[in-house]
């Protein structure tokens, strides 16, 4: 059972450079809400309540001054400073001390999932003992992304990044469930020719001892990367799309904190007086009024 989760919000954004010079992107909005929302709401959808969140250097006090501690939301929230992204993996060797022994849950601070039936797969992901798990979803452009080839027992028998043949096309998305032998594996891993610990090399680590299994986000779901000012801008008006025609909101974290029996509704009440007078708040306060 997985009870922590690391969210990886460092990295320098380049793709979206200039609009990441001043601002960390996870701090820009997807649609009404800062792209830090989705992800956390993942881990809380997962009822991981212990959440450790890595931001750039010289970073920290823009996300303090938007999510303090985690207090308002019943659950425990820290930080760590990065000095500069060295590849998904770091973030189980600069959070060792957050780990400690037990296993622990890895998603990408620019990544967005949705979809019905998205919670039990989460709730199901974050029972693993032993081993890794990762969620997959189909996609129409393979080269683009790490993959996993799949046999006809479904069981993951490739991993490869970016793969230029027709090799699988069942993306890894950035959501990840580890054991605490994580910890252990990324320490050991070599730097790539980027300079990097790659995510790939360390699930291989996995597969090669037979102690990997994945979870598929089905045709329902949507799983969409903002690493680039196009798709940030697409998921934005998914979202948009979305919450306007059904008058609900993803990502509310008060909301899920809510549903979660972690908090109670002064609690809202005092979320609505640090929002102020916004369409957010106006969501909180039909929450606390049904």
């Amino acid at each position: 059972m997985i009870n922590k989760g690391i969210i990886l919000a460092g990295g320098t954004g380049s793709r979206m450079s200039p609009l990441t010079k001043a601002v960390n992107k996870q701090l820009l909005p997807i649609y009404d809400k800062p792209l830090i929302f989705y992800p956390l709401s993942i881990l809380m959808l997962s009822k991981i309540k212990d959440i450790l969140i890595i931001v750039n250097k010289g970073q920290l006090d823009q996300y303090k001054k938007l999510i303090p501690n985690g207090k308002n939301l019943g659950i425990n929230l820290s930080f760590i400073e990065q000095n500069s992204p060295r590849g998904l993996p770091e973030a189980f060797i600069l959070g060792e001390k957050f780990i400690g022994k037990d296993n622990v849950a890895l998603i990408l601070g620019d990544n967005f999932f949705y979809g019905q039936g998205l919670t039990s797969v989460l709730l199901k992901s974050k029972k693993i003992k032993k081993g890794a798990k990762i969620i997959l979803h189909k996609v129409l452009n393979p080269e683009l992304y790490g993959v996993a080839k799949i046999n006809s027992k479904n069981k993951i028998i490739g991993i490869k990044e970016k793969p230029k043949e027709n090799y699988s096309n069942y993306a890894v998305t950035g959501l990840y469930y580890f054991d605490n032998k994580v910890i252990e594996y990324s320490k050991k891993l070599k730097l790539s020719k980027r300079n990097e610990l790659e995510i790939t090399d360390l699930l291989k680590k996995y597969l090669k001892k037979k102690q990997i299994k994945y979870e598929l986000l089905g045709r329902g779901g949507a799983w969409l990367d903002t690493g680039s000012i196009e798709d940030f801008y697409k998921t934005s008006n998914f979202v948009a799309s979305i919450e306007n025609r059904q008058g609900l909101k993803i990502a509310c974290i008060e909301e899920i904190a809510l549903k979660n029996k972690w908090i109670k509704k002064r609690n809202i009440e005092n979320a609505i007086k640090f929002y102020g007078n916004c369409e957010y708040s106006k969501y909180l306060k039909k929450i606390i009024s049904l």
